[in-house]
């Protein structure tokens, strides 16, 4: 080998050395956003342990400090887990404010369905929770302003979908009539009957249109 091809042979390999270090060092945007993602993931753990102390203070009958800890981390989280709607809507039958609790139960019995961890308790405790919002609606009592989750953006799990809570999932919706039910297709969801999270929150805020 000459003198002039080895001096080729190493500067190829000086190249190509310094190709893979560069490669394998992630640019300054990836190293960032790689920052954010850990400093979200971490805010996002420490309040969901603020959540897990409030179900030890509600389990424990102390339902104000409970509630205080459920609020701080619907203002501060980004999705509201499902658990948590469940937790608040149960919480805050407790305190008897019963239109907050039917409003987060119905949000959890959404999300999850029939399968949900506690949908056999969320429903009987949303039962009762409408028995007394009856009673209450009759003697006119006032009640405190109620933190309602249409104020939020629900999280709807992995799979991003909900059941339309509009027609219930049959695409169908019926209406009585005069000569008999009348069926319209609905306006807000697929021919699944789902809608998909964006627009079940949008729905809840009152700003999804019908597509019909």
């Amino acid at each position: 080998m000459n003198k002039l091809q080895a001096t080729i042979n190493t500067l190829l390999l000086f190249v190509l050395a310094t190709t893979i270090s560069y490669a394998q060092v992630p640019d300054e945007q990836t190293r960032v956003q790689d920052f954010k993602q850990q400093n979200e993931q971490q805010r996002k753990t420490l309040l969901l342990q603020q959540m897990d102390s409030g179900v030890v203070l509600m389990d424990n009958g102390r339902y104000q400090e409970a509630e205080v800890k459920f609020k701080y981390v619907l203002d501060n989280i980004k999705g509201v887990p499902s658990d948590l709607t469940f937790y608040f809507g149960k919480n805050s039958f407790y305190l008897a404010k019963n239109k907050q609790a039917i409003d987060w139960l119905n949000k959890y019995i959404q999300l999850k369905g029939t399968n949900g961890q506690f949908y056999q308790e969320a429903t009987t405790i949303k039962r009762d929770a409408e028995s007394a919002y009856l009673k209450e609606k009759s003697v006119e009592i006032k009640k405190a302003t109620e933190v309602l989750s249409v104020d939020y953006d629900i999280d709807c799990g992995p799979s991003g979908l909900v059941t339309c809570p509009v027609c219930k999932g049959d695409h169908v919706i019926v209406k009585k009539a005069a000569f008999g039910d009348e069926y319209k297709t609905c306006g807000f969801c697929n021919k699944h009957g789902l809608l998909t999270c964006e627009q079940y929150n949008q729905l809840l805020r009152g700003e999804l249109k019908s597509k019909l």
